[in-house]
């Protein structure tokens, strides 16, 4: 709303050229709000309002556009400007937008950042895609063991202004070696003359910087932190992830698994900056499968065919048994990829949710069984729909399969994540439409099995 309010006046004040009154208005209002009004505004009043801001006020606005945004103004600023943008981003948001450029792009801003710039860029540039290490910053404050804690807070004093985070700060030895970390309360209230080094704090925590971000995440929630320090199979420090890059993680995660249970690839990108040809290829590959899964549904049917010539009433339930299998393959598979993911479950419980799966699917197939008779008797007994002399038949039918069914697609769906799990593979991927596509060959052969032994002599 900010950003509609003023950017009429904004407009006007780069006509008239007016950039001390621009950079007045500018200077009251947060990056975010300034960063949405930049979205708003012509692509040739982009670069204009980014010359007016200081340099740390760009960088800090910068980090909040959207990636086609800062693409925008990358070709429209100077050299020197966007050198002076880029040293001033914290290194996980310059990182990140160097992953996201063209190659020939990120080459051309790397040679514009300082040496020291340059080579954080690279090192963090270097580890594997989705790792911690291309998360972390390497802005932290470390202290020496043999600091006092009157020493340990003038040095944070001294070298604190710009780091992520002082919350936490880092005990190293002189080789770069992690000791510990101390809240800053720690040495606050410590008494001034201790020594950092016997300063007692939470058990050391820590993630390896080759760390799937999967695991650093899971690392956060399990011990409850703000910041983690990352590094090296060694030991050595090399920096920090705070809980604003691994809540960019978490989400990104999620979205992933979304993605993934609605029976497609994960995007790489957000939805409106995915190409066309790119989203047609994560959604084909699925669906593929999915249908030729299917396939194998018309060639039960096939297999049943004289069943249902001589009892056409059957071919009438056939939606309703498979895709009551289905929505409890989905909704079990549902349940135990998200505890799986949330580490509420591991696969050693397997057995124990085996269990509990079978007896839920046979108590929900008994009470929808139950439905599905009830349904049968009602209709013929007031006249809505004729099942023939043998309805009472039919109705049991009907009532076994969903048992049958709907176990089966709770079973299903519930340690398909599990197996996937076991081979290495994204339970995710189990998704609601493949157990979906499962049942319902499966519950074909339920049925249409019951149908036989119940129906033989009557209408089989």
């Amino acid at each position: 709303m900010i950003g509609k309010v003023l950017q009429p006046d904004l407009e006007e004040l780069i006509q008239r050229q007016n950039w001390g009154e621009l950079r007045g208005i500018l200077s009251d209002l947060e990056p975010f709000d300034i960063a949405e009004i930049i979205g708003d505004l012509p692509p040739e009043d982009k670069g204009v309002v980014f010359r007016v801001l200081p340099h740390g006020q760009a960088a800090e606005v910068f980090a909040h556009l959207p990636f086609e945004h800062q693409e925008e103004l990358i070709q429209s600023l100077s050299g020197e400007q966007m050198r002076a943008i880029l040293n001033q981003m914290t290194p996980d948001d310059r990182t990140r937008l160097l992953e996201e450029l063209p190659s020939e792009v990120t080459r051309r801003l790397l040679e514009t950042l300082s040496p020291e710039e340059l080579k954080a860029a690279r090192e963090l540039l270097g580890y594997p895609p989705d790792t911690a290490g291309r998360y972390m910053t390497p802005e932290y404050v470390s202290l020496r063991p043999d600091m006092t804690a009157a020493q340990a807070l003038d040095h944070i004093r001294r070298s604190g202004r710009g780091k992520e985070t002082l919350d936490i700060v880092y005990v190293v030895d002189q080789n770069g070696k992690l000791l510990d970390d101390l809240r800053l309360g720690v040495l606050v209230l410590a008494d001034p003359a201790a020594n950092v080094g016997k300063l007692q704090d939470q058990s050391l925590v820590s993630v390896p910087a080759t760390a799937d971000r999967e695991e650093a995440l899971q690392t956060f929630e399990k011990y409850d932190r703000v910041a983690l320090p990352v590094t090296d199979a060694q030991g050595h420090m090399l920096g920090i992830l705070t809980v604003d890059d691994i809540l960019d993680v978490a989400q990104q995660e999620a979205t992933e698994d979304i993605q993934k249970i609605g029976g497609q690839e994960a995007l790489d990108a957000p939805y409106p900056e995915v190409g066309f040809l790119a989203l047609l290829r994560k959604r084909a590959g699925w669906l593929s499968v999915l249908f030729l899964g299917e396939m194998f549904t018309a060639t039960a049917m096939g297999y049943f065919e004289q069943e249902i010539e001589r009892a056409v009433v059957l071919a009438l339930f056939v939606p309703l048994i498979i895709s009551s299998g289905g929505n409890s393959g989905s909704q079990a598979a549902t349940l135990i990829i998200r505890s799986l993911a949330l580490g509420e479950l591991s696969l050693r419980d397997w057995l124990r949710v085996f269990g509990r799966e079978l007896a839920s699917g046979l108590s929900l197939g008994v009470w929808l069984g139950l439905i599905g008779f009830l349904r049968v008797i009602l209709w013929q007994r007031l006249g809505w729909v004729d099942y023939g002399e043998h309805y009472a038949l039919v109705g049991i039918t009907v009532w076994i399969s969903l048992v049958g069914v709907v176990s089966f697609g709770t079973l299903a769906g519930s340690m398909l994540p599990f197996i996937l799990r076991r081979l290495k593979f994204d339970p995710a991927t189990s998704s609601a439409p493949f157990v979906a596509t499962l049942v319902d060959v499966t519950g074909l052969v339920i049925y249409f099995t019951v149908a036989y032994l119940v129906l033989r002599g009557a209408l089989l």
